[in-house]
């Protein structure tokens, strides 16, 4: 989408933990994902409102959505972004490379913590259009679609202050950065909520203190060690990395 380009983007690098809030807001609005999906969202919202199924319907299929995001993100970060299948093909390693061994390999760096559009609009139309459509037809459809967006819009938002350089005033933020930090530099292994860890408590993957876990030496490589460079290495050869240093934590 080359009129979403951003001149604050263009070349730029912008890390979260040299970043003030108001650095982030600014680099956040800018950012061509965030903009298509809030673009999408008002898009999707019109669309609803022309094919209206009815404040009833177009309710439900917004609960709906809010209701089943939390389990799809959860079950998609634990057993596709956290599998160890992607990087064993060609086709799907870049895939995974950019929508999250990078994002563990430098998790200040913004512009690999939001999803990839190719990736992200897909997965988020199969999650909620479905369900929209069989409560409110199309009209629901794009409710739902909607919901699914502006969810999205908010989700990166609060990953991003998770990373930012930021102590949160409010308990519920300063929990769940706490919980997802511990995610990114104590054990990847748990913990895969973003604003909910409900879906963690109940398949048995969260942890309240790091005590409750031993720490994890593939937190920054996600399982892609040197055996398997030596087997699959496409994710390794678009990182440029040499085979030991897929066996250590990334500065």
């Amino acid at each position: 989408m080359p009129f979403l380009r951003s001149n604050l983007w263009d070349g730029r690098k912008h890390y979260l933990d040299r970043m003030t809030m108001r650095d982030l807001v600014r680099a956040y609005f800018a950012y061509p994902a965030i903009q298509a999906y809030l673009a999408l969202g008002a898009a999707a919202s019109a669309v609803a409102v022309y094919l209206w199924p009815g404040i009833g319907a177009a309710l439900a299929s917004v609960a709906a959505t809010l209701m089943i995001y939390g389990l799809v993100w959860y079950v998609l970060h634990r057993f596709v972004l956290h599998g160890r299948y992607l990087f064993k093909s060609a086709m799907t390693a870049p895939v995974w490379k950019r929508i999250h061994f990078d994002h563990h390999g430098d998790p200040n760096d913004l512009g690999v913590l939001f999803g990839a559009l190719y990736t992200t609009l897909p997965t988020i139309a199969i999650a909620t259009m479905p369900i929209g459509w069989a409560i409110g037809g199309p009209g629901g459809a794009a409710a739902a679609f909607a919901a699914g967006l502006f969810t999205t819009c908010a989700y990166e938002f609060c990953h991003c202050i998770q990373h930012l350089s930021f102590n949160p005033r409010r308990p519920w933020l300063k929990r769940i950065k706490r919980l997802h930090m511990a995610h990114h530099f104590h054990s990847e292994q748990g913990n895969y909520g973003i604003t909910t860890f409900f879906w963690d408590k109940l398949f048995g993957s969260y942890y309240g203190r790091i005590a409750e876990k031993p720490a994890s030496p593939t937190v920054r490589n996600l399982g892609y060690t040197e055996a398997q460079y030596r087997q699959y290495p496409w994710v390794a050869e678009l990182s440029g990395l040499k085979p030991a240093e897929t066996d250590t934590k990334r500065d």
